[in-house]
């Protein structure tokens, strides 16, 4: 007989994922495939929409296409980071490479070219996940609370995905987080686009240089924000990054 006093275990939280797309073959095709692998959906066919119920009542993850009536998904994501990390994958049209670097530099996790894999979506959409999570204890409780990182006037709470500098918070994507905890872990040390990608990518996730080149501007931009004079991410042409806390 089961004991009237042990708890029944949570049931875990299903994850919601927005989608955002003016084309509505899609946006049943991919609500059908996420539905099947656990996921709750809501979907919106403008960004305009889209952004006010991002916003109010924020999921776990948007995927957002670029081209869409009264509002596009590029200014839409620019009006989302102004106040909010949300995960965000941008769909995009082939050969616009252009749309994918814009997005990228505006603060886009990831991005996936038309037509697409459903298969490889999903992956993406779990890699992304897994990093925004904080870690959890091999029986599903919380795992003790990771020690903040401290370089300088740079400090990073990775239990509470927090970022600051010289006191100031900086609002930062789950891909810009890992790259700064990547590379401000061993301040002065080069790191390769390769290390970066390892650092903020799964081994599933494929990702060119020009992708982690457009991350490491945004964060530069954004830190900049906060400090016009912000310079301790350098570049070393032809090897990669690095942090100086100096």
């Amino acid at each position: 007989m089961a004991d009237p006093d042990q708890a029944d275990p949570p049931t875990p939280r299903r994850q919601t994922i927005a989608l955002i797309d003016d084309d509505r073959n899609i946006l049943t095709s991919v609500t059908i495939a996420l539905q099947a692998e656990g996921f709750g959906t809501r979907v919106y066919t403008d960004g305009e929409s889209a952004l006010k119920a991002l916003l109010d009542n924020p999921p776990d993850l948007a995927i957002c296409d670029i081209k869409m009536p009264r509002m596009d998904g590029l200014e839409m994501l620019r009006r989302l980071r102004e106040t909010s990390a949300l995960p965000v994958i941008m769909l995009t049209s082939k050969d616009e490479e252009t749309d994918e670097a814009l997005g990228l530099a505006l603060g886009a996790d990831d991005y996936i070219a038309k037509p697409f894999s459903q298969r490889l979506l999903v992956a993406r959409i779990r890699a992304i996940l897994r990093r925004a999570e904080p870690p959890r204890g091999e029986a599903g409780e919380d795992a003790p609370a990771l020690a903040p990182l401290r370089r300088g006037r740079l400090e990073m709470d990775p239990s509470r995905h927090q970022v600051t500098w010289d006191g100031r918070p900086v609002s930062l994507t789950v891909t810009e987080f890992l790259i700064l905890e990547a590379l401000a872990a061993r301040p002065g040390v080069i790191r390769s686009r390769n290390q970066l990608m390892d650092a903020a990518y799964d081994d599933d996730i494929f990702v060119d240089d020009r992708t982690i080149d457009s991350h490491i501007k945004r964060l530069r931009r954004k830190f900049r924000a906060v400090d016009g004079e912000f310079g301790a991410i350098e570049t070393l042409y032809g090897a990669g990054y690095s942090f100086t806390d100096g």
